[in-house]
């Protein structure tokens, strides 16, 4: 035999042997527990989302779904970690719209850009809302909008961080109005949990969140929702009306979503994996009624479908924030 095809036969051998040693590490995974680290705090969207997805998934993952929550930096810290993390399937990434797209889109210094991981797939959408507090003075959107405008700066907001949507959402409205940026005064929490009991406990006037974070106090009629970028009204909450009806549509580019997402560089087979995990997740009650009880839409996709729908948000707020003057330093 010639040097030539000995080599051949060597690489076809080596071929060989590797998809042999994949085929065997995806039948045998997982072989321990899972990891999957929430980049925000605890009681926020991003942790609710985790803890279903956690929950629901251990009919069909054969080992714990162990939630970490590693808040910080507008998602940043918990997505960083992730991303450094060896592609072996054992340490995921709950991906939100801030932490994934925002701050790569606003925030030339976050040490990732929106493509820099494995898109496993989108796993509900969540409708953005303005809530104030129950006895608030501020009964509708046009109320708010008032004071806004009668008081620039004196009002405040809660928000995780001036790289997240609880920011965006609000700065878009606020420019929507012609109010500039500091119509209000934003004070950052850890979380869409925190952000959101700010509300609550009156330390600031108004948020604005994805639906997930608040639904609860907003059934519990401990908050007031002033309207939702949903394209209905949501059929939870059948009395709040939708940005379109109240004459600011723009608004309508501002929603949340959770994916499940990987370290670069993940496998085929373990893509796969997950693909097929999350496909029969999609199909399983226990998993949609969750997502709908803290006010999600369900709406699984296949990596390939989220790694254009993660493109296609990236793109959005990058125009957006070119079009509002908003980079974050």
């Amino acid at each position: 035999m010639s040097t030539t095809r000995k080599t051949v036969a060597a690489l076809a051998a080596c071929i060989a042997t590797a998809l042999g040693v994949a085929s065997a590490g995806a039948q045998t995974y997982p072989e321990r527990s899972i990891t999957l680290v929430a980049p925000f705090s605890v009681g926020g969207d991003a942790d609710l989302s985790a803890r279903n997805l956690a929950a629901a998934a251990q009919k069909f993952v054969p080992q714990p779904i162990v939630v970490s929550n590693r808040a910080g930096a507008g998602g940043a810290i918990g997505s960083q970690l992730v991303k450094e993390a060896k592609p072996d399937g054992y340490t995921l990434l709950l991906a939100r719209v801030g932490s994934q797209t925002l701050l790569p889109a606003l925030k030339p210094s976050v040490p990732y850009k929106w493509s820099d991981f494995t898109f496993l797939g989108l796993l509900e959408r969540n409708p953005f809302v303005c809530v104030v507090h129950a006895d608030s003075p501020y009964r509708t959107l046009g109320d708010l909008v008032g004071a806004l405008k009668a008081q620039p700066g004196k009002l405040n907001y809660s928000t995780s961080g001036p790289g997240t949507i609880l920011n965006f959402g609000p700065q878009l409205l606020f420019d929507t109005l012609g109010l500039g940026k500091d119509a209000a005064t934003q004070v950052v929490y850890k979380g869409g949990g925190d952000a959101a009991l700010a509300v609550l406990s009156r330390e600031v006037d108004f948020n604005c969140a994805n639906l997930t974070s608040v639904i609860g106090n907003i059934k519990a009629g401990k908050l007031r929702a002033l309207m939702t970028t949903t394209p209905e009204r949501w059929k939870d909450i059948p009395d709040v009306p939708t940005v379109r009806e109240l004459g600011y549509p723009q608004l309508e580019a501002i929603v949340g979503w959770s994916a499940l997402y990987g370290p670069p560089g993940m496998s085929a087979e373990l893509v796969a994996y997950w693909a097929d995990v999350l496909a029969k997740l999609a199909k399983d009650p226990a998993w949609v009624a969750g997502t709908e009880r803290f006010g999600g839409i369900p709406g699984v996709m296949s990596p390939a479908a989220t790694a254009k729908f993660a493109a296609d948000q990236f793109g959005v707020y990058d125009r957006l924030g070119k079009q509002l003057g908003i980079e974050l330093k």
